[in-house]
């Protein structure tokens, strides 16, 4: 099947790179010239396991192509995606301007009857407004030409998005025409065989799906973050609550990880955007509310552990960072807790040595070179001189490190774990202050 995507950015990119791997047409569209030239030598912005080599592979095989062409890019698919982003906007809601500005090209370049498949992340009724602006624009044409709006949110976690684009959950598919739905079953087809993952709905329910599964995923977070703070105050460990509450099988062990705090392109995005959604149409959605506000607090948590053992003023002071993505196996530093507290570190006028797999560059790109951060090659270069080591990321090769090196090369042997990665008992038995989160019958250990 020919298809055109509209946007190459993460979900864009990932999106058609899976459709060209299973014989599909694909066709990239992108303003961004720069962007879409190093697609075409293989050069990506992002990273994302399996990526690369999936776009490589499927641009010499001529499955995939990238241009800036718009009139080409609708010219080329029946099946037109709108994959662009949806920036929050100054009060949290989310911008369409990208969606509609997409939506008024295809409608101004169509000669025949297109699928206008929206993949973005939107609140719930833009359906109708994609609907209504190609309408208009035909109408300004004074075209009678057809069209079909659809709404097909992904559902994509960062770190694992192929695994999740060639192995879907699930297919939601807002639409009320059974023709479109055929349509889509064809092209859904490699990824549906040995059970129907396709659920139809209606577009504004497909588009709240899409919202209240992250939000649904945010809220367990923030809840077990609000339970890691009792912990603390009561003297219980977390962690074991965590593991006697996520046997339950009506609880699972998924996103019941105590931290200091999520972040990423979804969640605080989408939380955001559906409580100024509710409080659009006259509803306070206390609830998401509350996870908001556990989440903007927990991710002070580290730097309240820093300054309750070093005092308010670190001047001085050098702390190794491991970590600086929102998650492991992803370089997107967006609304990450690294972020807030290098910046309360640097407040406090200290000085930071970070070591991060793959978002290093994302952080110099950021931040640009300022004095007091060092961005180094090995995560053990990170504690050299340092006064304590600082965890904010799960990275495999965090999980196992030799304390004894750890111990030798910081100049304190403290440590303030912003994932719960070691055991306080076996660090208090090397030696080592230890900050985790939620840990409170390690009291004893600090």
């Amino acid at each position: 099947m020919k298809v055109t995507i509209f946007g190459i950015g993460y979900v864009g990119l990932v999106q058609a790179a899976v459709l060209a791997e299973v014989g599909h047409d694909v066709l990239c569209v992108d303003v961004d010239k720069h962007k879409v030239e190093n697609l075409k030598k293989g050069v990506l912005s992002i990273y994302e396991p399996d990526l690369t080599s999936l776009v490589q592979q499927n641009y010499k095989a001529g499955r995939m192509k990238f241009t800036t062409d718009s009139q080409a890019g609708v010219k080329h698919g029946k099946i037109q995606f709108i994959a662009v982003g949806t920036p929050p906007d100054k009060d949290g809601s989310a911008d369409l301007k990208y969606v509609t500005t997409v939506a008024r090209t295809i409608a101004q370049h169509m000669n025949d009857h297109k699928i206008v498949l929206n993949k973005s992340t939107v609140p719930i009724g833009t359906a109708d407004k994609v609907r209504a602006v190609i309408q208009d624009t035909l109408r300004s044409r004074n075209s009678t030409l057809t069209f079909d709006v659809v709404s097909n949110p992904e559902f994509l976690k960062e770190g694992a998005a192929v695994a999740d684009c060639m192995r879907p959950e699930r297919i939601v598919v807002g639409t009320d025409n059974e023709d479109v739905m055929e349509l889509l079953r064809e092209l859904y087809g490699p990824f549906n065989r040995n059970h129907d993952r396709m659920i139809l709905m209606g577009t504004r329910s497909a588009e709240l799906t899409k919202y209240a599964a992250n939000c649904m995923l945010a809220t367990k977070i923030s809840f077990m973050n609000e339970i890691s703070n009792l912990a603390e105050l009561l003297g219980a460990d977390v962690e074991k609550v965590r593991q006697g509450i996520g046997s339950d099988s009506r609880i699972g062990y998924s996103f019941i990880y105590p931290g200091c705090g999520y972040g990423g392109s979804c969640f605080p995005k989408d939380v955001q955007a559906l409580i100024r959604t509710a409080e659009q149409i006259g509803y306070q959605p206390k609830l998401l509310q509350a996870v908001e506000a556990i989440n903007y607090k927990q991710k002070d948590k580290l730097i309240t552990f820093i300054h309750r053992y070093f005092g308010e003023d670190l001047s001085g002071k050098i702390f190794a960072l491991w970590g600086l993505s929102f998650k492991p196996n992803t370089d997107d530093i967006r609304e990450a807790s690294s972020r807030v507290l290098m910046e309360a570190l640097w407040q406090a006028r200290a000085k930071i040595q970070a070591f991060d797999p793959k978002a290093m560059n994302e952080i110099q790109r950021i931040y640009g070179h300022r004095n007091d951060l060092q961005l180094v090659s090995t995560k053990e270069a990170a504690l050299c001189g340092a006064d304590a080591l600082v965890i904010c990321t799960e990275w495999q090769n965090f999980r196992a490190p030799d304390f004894n090196i750890i111990k030798s090369t910081l100049k304190q042997p403290v440590i303030f774990d912003g994932r719960n990665l070691y055991d306080p008992e076996r660090l208090a038995n090397c030696g080592f202050v230890y900050y985790g989160i939620g840990r409170g019958a390690s009291l004893a250990f600090h």
